[in-house]
């Protein structure tokens, strides 16, 4: 099968490659499916570059999203499955293939059926971006009546997080950078968005929460905005965590344990069977009811896998970038 791969890690124009490698076949519990589009997240150039993790194989084909159909299925897996479109999570999580390749084998339950009304583009976005939305709404406890706060509310993630929120009745408030990015976070159903280049955040937020500050906080970036929290959050509130510009970072820790703020951090391809569940169930009928909106910002063949990690690694791009690899 066709398949792009590295051997060593480094810049991607240098150790990315494209080629054939042998096709896989599914074994008990597995499905093979025939991938259509490949999503790109942040951790998979972060992995390929190095410093998250090392080799831990003397191939590996990267990306933990995607989304295709099951044309095979191993022993103990129902025969039912097969030619069922599917979306991926956890592709490449602790496993050396991932789904930037034609085939993917893996096991049954990390391949989703996706509703017929979502595009294979769209599927590629949710093993990560959506479902690191979804657990840290759930970690947050958002419902109806929550004041949330996301910072990035143009990104992948903080869109995917504003739609849940807004779908269970919370009222959001997001940062952005850009008019076209606030323009972003609004059609994505934020209530208000805070230009954090042009204005005080900390000021806005007051006079959007009478004072009070909000329920809940989604980070993005704890290193660089732990400080302001102060002047963000409401006594009692909770901060969730679910990505870093740094290993460690300086918190405001008198004032939140003065304040009993909890904080709870998270790696979305840690999470519980229970959650995952939960998780799953819930996107499912949010996709089926066509309340997602998925911000795919580019698209590109595998063939030019490199130029994507770079492009993203960049920050060239606000929002998904998603790998066709049917030709």
């Amino acid at each position: 099968m066709r398949a792009a791969f590295y051997r060593k890690q480094g810049p991607a124009h240098d150790v990315l490659q494209l080629g054939e490698v042998p096709t896989p076949e599914p074994g008990p519990g597995e499905v093979r499916v025939k991938v259509h589009a490949s999503g790109v997240n942040p951790s998979d150039w972060k992995t390929r570059k190095g410093g998250l993790r090392g080799m831990f194989a003397p191939l590996v084909i990267p990306h933990s999203d995607g989304a295709g159909v099951i044309d095979a299925v191993g022993p103990g897996v129902d025969r039912s499955r097969i030619g069922r479109r599917v979306w991926i999570w956890n592709g490449q999580w602790k496993r050396a293939f991932g789904t930037a390749a034609e085939y993917i084998a893996l096991p049954s339950a990390q391949a989703v059926d996706l509703p017929p009304e979502t595009d294979d583009a769209a599927g590629a976005c949710l093993g990560i971006p959506a479902f690191t939305a979804w657990q840290a709404l759930r970690l947050a406890n958002v419902a109806e009546g929550t004041t949330l706060f996301v910072t990035g509310g143009a990104g992948s993630v903080a869109s995917y997080a504003i739609q849940i929120a807004k779908a269970r009745g919370a009222r959001v408030i997001t940062t952005v950078s850009s008019d076209e990015k606030a323009a972003r976070a609004r059609g994505a159903g934020a209530d208000a968005t805070i230009d954090y280049r042009t204005e005080d955040v900390g000021q806005r937020v007051k006079a959007l929460t009478g004072d009070r500050g909000v329920d809940a906080l989604i980070e993005m970036d704890l290193n660089n905005n732990a400080k302001a929290y102060p002047s963000l959050l409401a006594p009692h509130a909770t901060v969730v965590v679910y990505g870093m510009s740094a290993t460690e970072a300086t918190l405001p820790s008198m004032w939140m344990m003065q304040n009993s703020i909890d904080m709870r951090l998270f790696l979305i391809y840690e999470i519980s069977e229970t959650d995952r569940a939960a998780g799953i169930a819930e996107l499912s009928k949010l996709l089926e009811d066509g309340r997602l909106i998925h911000n795919v910002a580019l698209r590109l063949p595998l063939e030019r896998i490199a130029d994507a990690h770079d492009i993203l690694e960049r920050g060239e791009v606000v929002g998904n970038v998603v790998l066709d690899v049917v030709r």
